[in-house]
């Protein structure tokens, strides 16, 4: 029954509603609720493949003219992990979350993180359930609209290179990226990166790669620093 709750509020219908329950299953309840069948993470590594081929196509189609670069710009910022937060917070996804206690007190970025691969893990439960069309139908519906106020913001444009520009203009000081903690399994690694202006740490950030991190990290440094 909350099975169908979960669908309904998401506008979805399911053939298999187990797929959805395990879409939204974090890892930690399965610890506290021996019942539980499984979690998400095999759902979220099949949704992030459908996520960037879906992504891909709706791009190379809506710019035609646009390059290489352009178009991979605007995928990293529209498939990172905060704007597939974003997305999920919006469905009510948060709400509907099978966590343990100790997750659910869990905000900021840690919650983020999950947010985001619950949401990976729903398209590939859409996937599963009723095939390539049905997914890539839900991302055009509620991810991708979020693309125009994207790229008004310039969220796509290379964070790294514009804090180094910034620092070096005002600091005299190329900022350096140190990474600070590796966790979860080798298919799903999460890092966490510190940007340094000097010896000072200005902000950190997180993501699936190092790379992803320290882009992360510049964006929130220049974000600390309203630069």
């Amino acid at each position: 029954m909350e099975s169908a709750l979960y669908a309904k509020k998401l506008g979805l219908s399911f053939n298999n509603l187990e797929l959805l329950e395990e879409s939204l299953t974090h890892r930690s309840y399965l610890n506290e609720h021996r019942s539980a069948k499984a979690h998400n993470e095999r759902l979220e590594f099949l949704g992030d493949a459908v996520l960037e081929l879906s992504a891909t196509h709706f791009l190379f189609t809506r710019f035609p003219e646009k390059p290489e670069g352009d178009l991979t710009a605007y995928r990293a910022a529209l498939v990172n992990t905060f704007s597939l937060a974003d997305v999920a917070s919006t469905l009510g996804i948060n709400d509907m979350l099978r966590l343990s206690r100790g997750e659910k007190r869990d905000t900021g970025r840690a919650r983020q993180i999950i947010l985001a691969n619950a949401f990976e893990a729903v398209v590939g439960a859409i996937y599963l359930d009723q095939g390539y069309g049905a997914a890539d139908a839900f991302l055009q519906t509620y991810l991708y609209p979020t693309l125009d106020a994207i790229i008004e913001k310039g969220a796509y444009q290379d964070a790294k290179s514009r804090f180094q520009e910034v620092a070096q203009d005002k600091k005299g000081i190329t900022p350096t990226y140190r990474t600070l903690r590796e966790e979860g399994p080798d298919h799903d690694r999460r890092f966490t990166v510190g940007v340094y202006v000097g010896e000072d740490e200005v902000a950190q950030g997180t993501g699936k790669s190092k790379q992803e991190a320290e882009q992360d990290a510049a964006r929130n440094a220049l974000d600390k620093e309203s630069w």
